[in-house]
Formats: structure tokens, sequence, C-alpha cells
């Protein structure tokens, strides 16, 4: 079984920084994790990585498709597949980065996603016709009477994954919490996981948004915005929404910005609840912890050379 090294936590923590540094130094290449960084047009508000960290260390899923392209978390395992194939090809060691707790985690264990190979959607057509016609709330809902265990680990608002387990169902005929629990690995994977005191953690969100600002969120946000007719799934990405009551003239640049910052805040917690309870971290404090990359190089190192 291939090994790979994963980092993950909540949005802002620094995964970034660190996968970077780590490729670096033990020739490593970088696969995100991250289900929107593969859109070209959106840099700023997936927080993609820079010109000169792509330069830096090879990435996979960066920059390979338009936000009108259909892309979903089978496609992901697929091309992250290939990519980690690539990359021990080249005798070099993958790194998985990125804060979407289930694209992950479909990645390193083989979990049914509704999709034997017969269809030819991702999801079920009529459950989109459902979403289009009596929205999310009463699409989960649906979801939350025929398995209730499945519906309490998914936001009414995650469209996306309601309709995926909705799909499952149909198609095999079981539960969808059934299936996830029945769950055998892909990868032999040591998972690092960054995350320090809330506080700090949120410190860093409010101060990422400003910066954000200053890079130019906006300019993304009213592209979003002039494309929110077309179907793409960007415009649920937390980052350009809450900027459409300032488009329409309902709310204040300041007002929308303090909503982002908040709903930044809120999906670092959701974040961090699905790699606790989903996934076997190896936490550190890269805020607290001088020498956390130390530690994590030596894990690492560790991990690699157990057979």
């Amino acid at each position: 079984m291939k090994k790979i090294i994963v980092i993950v936590g909540p949005t802002g923590i620094g995964k970034t920084d660190l996968a970077l540094n780590l490729a670096e130094k033990m020739n490593g290449e970088i696969v995100s994790g991250d289900s929107m960084q593969i859109y070209q047009e959106v840099s700023v508000g997936t927080a993609k990585p820079t010109k000169s960290e792509l330069i830096r260390v090879k990435h996979y899923l960066v920059n390979e498709k338009s936000v009108f392209d259909e892309y979903s978390v089978k496609d992901f395992v697929a091309q992250a597949n290939k990519a980690i194939d690539q990359i021990t090809v080249d005798d070099k060691i993958p790194f998985i980065v990125g804060g979407t707790g289930f694209y992950i985690n479909a990645l390193i264990n083989k979990m049914q996603l509704g999709e034997p190979g017969e269809y030819k959607t991702s999801v079920d057509p009529k459950w989109e016709k459902y979403l289009s016609q009596n929205g999310p709330q009463k699409l989960w809902d649906v979801l939350n009477k025929e398995d209730p265990e499945a519906a309490s680990k998914i936001e009414p608002n995650n469209s996306r994954r309601t309709l995926r387990a909705l799909t499952v169902i149909d198609r095999t005929g079981k539960l969808f919490s059934q299936q996830q629990k029945q769950i055998l690995p892909r990868y032999d994977a040591l998972i690092i996981g960054l995350n320090s005191d809330r506080e700090l953690v949120y410190q860093r969100i409010n101060q990422r948004v400003d910066k954000m600002m200053n890079l130019g969120i906006l300019d993304e946000a009213k592209f979003i915005f002039d494309n929110r007719k077309k179907e793409h799934q960007v415009i649920q990405a937390i980052g350009y929404k809450e900027f459409f009551p300032y488009f329409l003239g309902e709310k204040s640049l300041d007002e929308c910005v303090d909503k982002l910052k908040q709903a930044s805040r809120k999906y670092a917690k959701r974040q961090l609840t699905y790699f606790k309870h989903q996934l076997p971290v190896n936490w550190v404090d890269p805020l607290k912890d001088s020498n956390y990359q130390q530690e994590v190089e030596e894990m690492i190192k560790t991990f690699l050379n157990n057979n």
C-alpha cells in the first residue's frame, strides 16, 4: 500500500506554508485537497498557492478546471490517484494538502460515492430537479427521513453532499450511513492536523479576510455574482456569496466583510469537527509550538521508515 502524507486543518491555519517547506526539504510534491483550488478563475477567495509557490514545488489539481466545468468528488479522487501514481513513479513523496474533509477522506479510503460506472452523472437528475423545485432544506428533509444518521452529519445547506447521499441510497439500495462505515483504506496515510486555541485561529481568519480584501477578492466575487445564474459549484463557496448583498445594494461593504469573517469562522469549526470525528489525525499547534515543523518532520521520517 502506497504511503502518503496528508496535511489538514481549518482555514487560515498555515497548511500551505508547512507543506511547501516540507515538500522542498523532503523531495515531495503537493496534491491540493481543496475542492475549489481546481478552478482557474478564482484564486484569492480559495487561498490558492501563489505563482511563486507553484514554482517552488510542483502542484497537482490547481488551476485545472473552469468554474463552469463539472467537478465532483469522484473526479477529484480519480485525478488525485493519478497524481499520486505519478509522484511515486518519480520517486517523490506525495503530500495531500487541504481543508475539504470529505474529499480527503474519499481519497484516503475506498468510499461508496454512488457512481458504480454505468451512470452518466454523479448525482441522480431526479434529485437535482427536486432541489431546484423545493430548495436545500426540503431536499435535506428527504434524506433525514430516509437516513437520519447520514443527515445528522450533513449541513442542510450542503446540497451537493445531500444529493450524493440520496443518489447512493437510490443506486445501491443501502443506507448511506451504513456504507460509510464499511470503508477500506486505499493508502497508508499519515495525517497531520494543524490547530490551535480557538481565539488564535479566529484571529488569523479575520486577518486573512482583511488580506483577501487587499488582494482583490471583491473582483472575484463580482465575477461569481455576474455569473450566478449559470450552473457552477463556486457560487456556494465561502468568500463570494457573502458579497452578493453588497452588489445588490442591500448591505454595506463593511457588513459583508464582517459576514465573511463570521462564515469563515463557522466553516473552520465545521472543518475541525469533521477531521476530529472522521479521520485519525496527529495534531500539532503551529501557533504556540515553535518546534512544530521539526516534530512533523520526525513523524514523517518515522512513518516512511516503518514497513
